[in-house]
């Protein structure tokens, strides 16, 4: 999460849901340094969120990204002993109760990556731009072609990964930029992974976008590029401005529900 404090207090709302609180283990929230209020908010958050056992607050020692702060939440669960990761953007674009029916009727333990598509059918987009929407689709079908499989989104706020498919660290080598997720999907679509799309209900409020249309563009149009030339060499190659050996993050805060139902604050 990346100053985004009136939305990620909405964002953790959403999992006070009974049906979503009882299938989640833990809950850690990332800020990516953050200059507004948007680590107190997730603070506050998450000491009331007394329905899910474990919480903590990270962040980011310095500005990773949003490539490199998803590597941190896989390094994460990986370390904390997860099988599976759910990744929701703290900016309130995405809906967590679009995924429940997949982890309800266990459709999730059958696949390595389970992502959520906003241009699929059965999706619902709220004040999302034509322009952007065409322009979506449009990479969606290229980048289809390139994989040779049909890809419904090429990264939306909503995910769920099997943490063993990151084993060989795949993922650390892509760029930590907004087009993480590009990276990710093409190498998914390579390796065969086992890959579902769900339809996403996504709209844009108050949010602030990091994204700009044309250099976005431009930066697409290279990696595929890339992507074309040899998918051994963009397999192996460093795709990142700066090539980092870890990606180190701080415990600002941490809670446990205990027996009463309650939330401590452990010592951090």
């Amino acid at each position: 999460m990346y100053n985004c404090a009136l939305q990620i207090p909405r964002v953790i709302k959403q999992l006070t849901n009974p049906r979503v609180a009882k299938l989640i283990d833990g809950l850690v929230c990332i800020d990516n340094r953050s200059t507004d209020q948007t680590a107190a908010a997730a603070a506050a958050g998450l000491e009331a969120l007394h329905q899910i056992p474990h919480r903590t607050l990270l962040r980011n020692d310095d500005n990773y990204g949003l490539g490199g702060s998803h590597k941190v939440a896989i390094e994460f669960g990986r370390q904390h002993g997860y099988d599976f990761l759910i990744v929701l953007h703290g900016d309130d674009q995405g809906n967590i109760e679009d995924l429940l029916p997949y982890l309800e009727n266990g459709t999730y333990l059958r696949e390595d990556f389970l992502m959520g598509a906003r241009f699929m059918k059965g999706s619902r987009l709220q004040g999302y731009s034509l322009l952007r929407t065409n322009a979506n689709r449009a990479f969606n079908l290229i980048f289809s072609a390139i994989s040779r499989r049909r890809l419904y989104d090429l990264g939306s706020g909503l995910n769920l990964f099997r943490l063993s498919a990151f084993d060989d660290d795949f993922q650390k080598r892509f760029a930590d930029d907004l087009t993480f997720n590009y990276y990710l999907i093409l190498v998914v679509a390579a390796r065969s992974f086992r890959l579902r799309f769900f339809p996403l209900t996504w709209r844009e409020q108050d949010q602030v976008s990091n994204a700009k249309l044309s250099r976005m563009g431009f930066q697409i149009l290279a990696l595929l590029m890339h992507r074309i030339k040899s998918l051994s060499v963009f397999e192996k190659d460093d795709h990142r401005a700066i090539a980092r050996d870890a990606y180190p993050s701080t415990v600002i805060g941490s809670w446990q529900r205990d027996g009463a139902g309650a939330s401590v604050t452990s010592p951090t």
